[in-house]
């Protein structure tokens, strides 16, 4: 019996923007084979650094984990994503600075889930909201490199949030930066791709998008 963990932020936990729809874990749990199990432990809010603390709530029988954590990170430097008057040369700065930032705190908390040696793979961060400046998703390719050059260090599987929630209706209308039940099935076809036909064994990259 298979048992799928979430971890991360609200792109799992997204009960609260769902009103009386179905949240990602409720789908996850009607679209998995009979008999396996899932359990959240995603926590909306949560940053890279504190996923750290959700690895101590992980089922003793997990056998699949899955992240999403990055889109916080982003959210708390919104203020240089909103920056219109910083000249080139320093804007350019400000997000390599941001760059090694998130690099080291993605990597330090990547490298604890590992350690539990168990099939994990990882989440970009989504970036077709309803509305969002062009250059703020300009900006958010810096949060979605390190994610990627990350996963593909340690030979993860990805789900491409950005090529899976690719319309206004994914979003939620509580919130248009959370998935809505429609976002939310999405992703949950996502997973459930990942853990019946991915070889984990391999450890070998594979970008997974909408089906």
């Amino acid at each position: 019996m298979s048992h799928v963990v979430l971890l991360g932020d609200s792109i799992f936990d997204n009960g609260f923007y769902v009103s009386r729809g179905s949240s990602v874990i409720d789908q996850l749990k009607e679209r998995l084979p009979s008999g396996w199990k899932a359990t959240l432990v995603a926590v909306d809010g949560a940053v890279t650094s504190s996923v750290l603390n959700q690895i101590e709530r992980i089922p003793k029988d997990a056998t699949h984990l899955f992240v999403s954590a990055g889109g916080n990170n982003a959210l708390w430097k919104s203020e240089l994503l909103r920056e219109t008057e910083m000249a080139a040369p320093e804007a350019f700065a400000e997000l390599a600075q941001v760059h090694q930032e998130f690099q080291k705190e993605y990597r330090s908390m990547l490298s604890a889930i590992l350690s539990l040696r168990l099939p994990t793979a990882v989440c970009t961060v989504y970036d077709s909201f309803p509305d969002f400046p062009p250059a703020a998703i300009t900006a958010l390719a810096v949060f979605n490199d390190m994610i990627l050059r990350e996963a593909f260090r340690c030979g993860l599987p990805v789900l491409d949030l950005r090529l899976i929630c690719d319309e206004g209706r994914d979003y939620s209308p509580v919130s248009p930066i959370e998935p809505s039940e429609i976002g939310g099935l999405k992703i949950v076809q996502g997973i459930y791709e990942v853990v019946t036909t991915h070889d984990f064994a391999k450890h070998q990259s594979i970008v997974y998008r909408k089906s």
